[in-house]
């Protein structure tokens, strides 16, 4: 009768971790559904550059067409949602003991928010269009504290595997 190799403690923070940020990000994209207007402005005033110091060197990469900015905050949901689901599911493949596959599901969820804090917030909102220039709608220091704990949640997930295959004790 085959038996179950116990837990390694690594394995359980890599199931944990994975799971905290699943859990995370999908809160922050069921908020951003059913609350839609609140963050909807931040994507506004952001994209506007409407709370910046308003440098004419700058201000030519404002968008202020509304339209833009809610597909921009869409896209941004969607994002979210997306990346919400592959982590549930990496936290399922966790659970159930299939390592490699989880490995590489939670990678995926990991990569798309390291992305979108990033890439989007960090990257594009904050150096694009001068979020760094707001006193009301700088969103880096929440976009920089995602951005590591997932970049944490990845090196977790991406330490050393026994010869097993399991996780080791450590």
């Amino acid at each position: 009768m085959p038996t179950t190799p116990p837990r390694s403690a690594l394995h359980l923070a890599a199931t944990l971790l994975t799971a905290t940020v699943a859990l995370y990000i999908a809160l922050v994209a069921f908020g951003n559904i059913t609350d839609f207007g609140t963050n909807q402005q931040f994507v506004r005033h952001v994209l506007a550059m409407d709370t910046t110091f308003k440098d004419d060197d700058l201000m030519w990469r404002a968008i202020t067409s509304k339209g833009l900015q809610d597909a921009a905050y869409v896209a941004i949901i969607a994002w979210e949602t997306v990346a919400a689901l592959v982590l549930i599911y990496g936290t399922w493949l966790w659970f159930r003991r299939d390592d490699p596959r989880a490995r590489r599901f939670s990678t995926y969820g990991l990569l798309m928010l390291m992305l979108l804090f990033g890439g989007g917030f960090i990257a594009i909102g904050g150096e694009w269009f001068s979020m760094w220039q707001s006193g009301d709608w700088n969103g880096l220091d929440a976009a920089t504290r995602v951005f590591l704990f997932s970049g944490v949640v990845l090196i977790v997930n991406h330490l050393p595997l026994g010869r097993s295959g399991q996780a080791d004790a450590g």
